[in-house]
């Protein structure tokens, strides 16, 4: 039992004494459900938890139901598990964006990674930018199979004017795990580069999102965007 364990072993005095950053994600975990049960430490329950294949991952698909009919969960521990994994979701949101300045692939897929690497569906997002490749806003455009129906030009471009954007880069994920694109892809991304050189709302490139990895249509050379 965690009680069991010296006063500066445990894992709120560690997190205290060293920060958050040197604790393992089993102690995180404990720390947030509070308690084990009668037979395993909240540190033992958290690694059977998150054991072989499942990772935090697990806990981010899982709903709360799924969660707490783990032995040793049950509600309050599934609830507690759920509001920290969102909390995390509208923080990384709320200061992700906040003057935040792309300068490569890579800045877009740091900043959209955590927020869409797990998601089941595809969502097509648009990157709203200023003059300074200074980030405006992010937008959901569309949720489902990518085709060139459901992402129109004028609910892509409609979101820029309103933002009276610049240019755009656009973004979805592909919940496979591989961000490779699809013919599909690079078509809608043809149709929307077109649509912008029209309006004057240059489309800057299209990247997707898989699972811990990115590719960007315009560095590999998918697509012309000039």
């Amino acid at each position: 039992m965690i009680k069991d364990l010296p006063y500066e072993e445990r894992p709120r005095e560690r997190l205290i004494k060293h920060g958050a950053q040197v604790l393992s994600n089993a102690e995180l975990i404990a720390i947030i459900i509070g308690t084990g049960s009668k037979r395993e430490s909240a540190i033992t329950l958290a690694q059977r938890l998150i054991m072989e294949d499942r990772g935090l991952k697990f806990i981010i698909d899982s709903s709360v139901e799924k969660l707490a009919g783990i032995k040793g969960i049950g509600v309050a521990k599934a609830v507690k598990l759920k509001a920290a994994v969102e909390l995390g979701r509208r923080m990384m949101l709320s200061t992700g964006s906040d003057s935040f300045t792309i300068t490569s692939p890579e800045d877009v897929i740091n900043l959209m990674m955590d927020e869409m690497r797990y998601l089941t569906k595809e969502h097509f997002k648009v990157i709203m930018l200023n003059v300074k490749n200074k980030v405006i806003a992010i937008e959901t455009i569309s949720i489902g199979s990518l085709n060139t129906s459901i992402v129109h030009p004028r609910e892509v471009f409609k979101a820029a004017i309103e933002r009276s954007s610049s240019s755009i880069i656009l973004v979805h994920n592909h919940p496979s795990g591989d961000p490779t694109p699809s013919r599909e892809d690079i078509e809608v991304t043809k149709r929307l580069v077109q649509g912008g050189n029209i309006l004057g709302i240059k489309v800057l490139d299209h990247v997707i999102i898989g699972d811990g990895r990115g590719i960007s249509l315009k560095e590999k050379g998918y697509y012309e965007f000039e």
